[in-house]
């Protein structure tokens, strides 16, 4: 008896504990993502901050910084769009992160709903299978410390 309640207490620590593992994979793999994303667009945004400090030293005369000019308005556009895409693929990340969540928590919500009603059931059929014994024991009391009480009282 005591190893089926030993098994059973294992069982239910590994259920409760079994959504919490899930959602700590989830944040780290999605630390993961993020953080190699950014990552890279460090990487990026410092390889053109460095081209355009290159190609600012390599200036030699009007017409170089003319044509520097004009790399650095497309290098600023380059680096908007960029700016923006990274924004989106981070919001995109964002909201993959939240649809795995709410999945998770529908699902961790769905199995507690159903542990819930097995035990209600359980407790249910408990109860039904007790119910007359524990009736008959507390009618029999009753009876007992009523003739006790009875017989009590008329010796006083």
């Amino acid at each position: 008896m005591q190893d089926k309640m030993m098994d059973s207490f294992n069982q239910q620590a590994r259920e409760f504990f079994t959504p919490m593992r899930k959602l700590n994979s989830l944040m780290l793999d999605n630390m993961e993502r993020v953080t190699q994303y950014q990552l890279d667009a460090m990487k990026r945004y410092s390889q053109m901050g460095t081209s355009s400090l290159r190609d600012a030293s390599d200036i030699g005369d009007a017409e170089q910084a003319r044509d520097f000019g004009t790399r650095q308005v497309e290098m600023m556009t380059e680096l908007s769009n960029q700016m923006l895409a990274d924004a989106r693929a981070m919001s995109e990340m964002s909201l993959r992160m939240k649809s795995e969540m709410e999945a998770l928590f529908g699902e961790s919500g769905q199995a507690m709903a159903e542990r819930m009603e097995e035990a209600t059931q359980a407790t249910q059929e408990s109860a039904k299978s007790e119910g007359p014994a524990k009736a008959t024991s507390q009618t029999t009391r009753k009876r007992g410390s009523g003739s006790n009480a009875g017989n009590g009282n008329g010796s006083s």
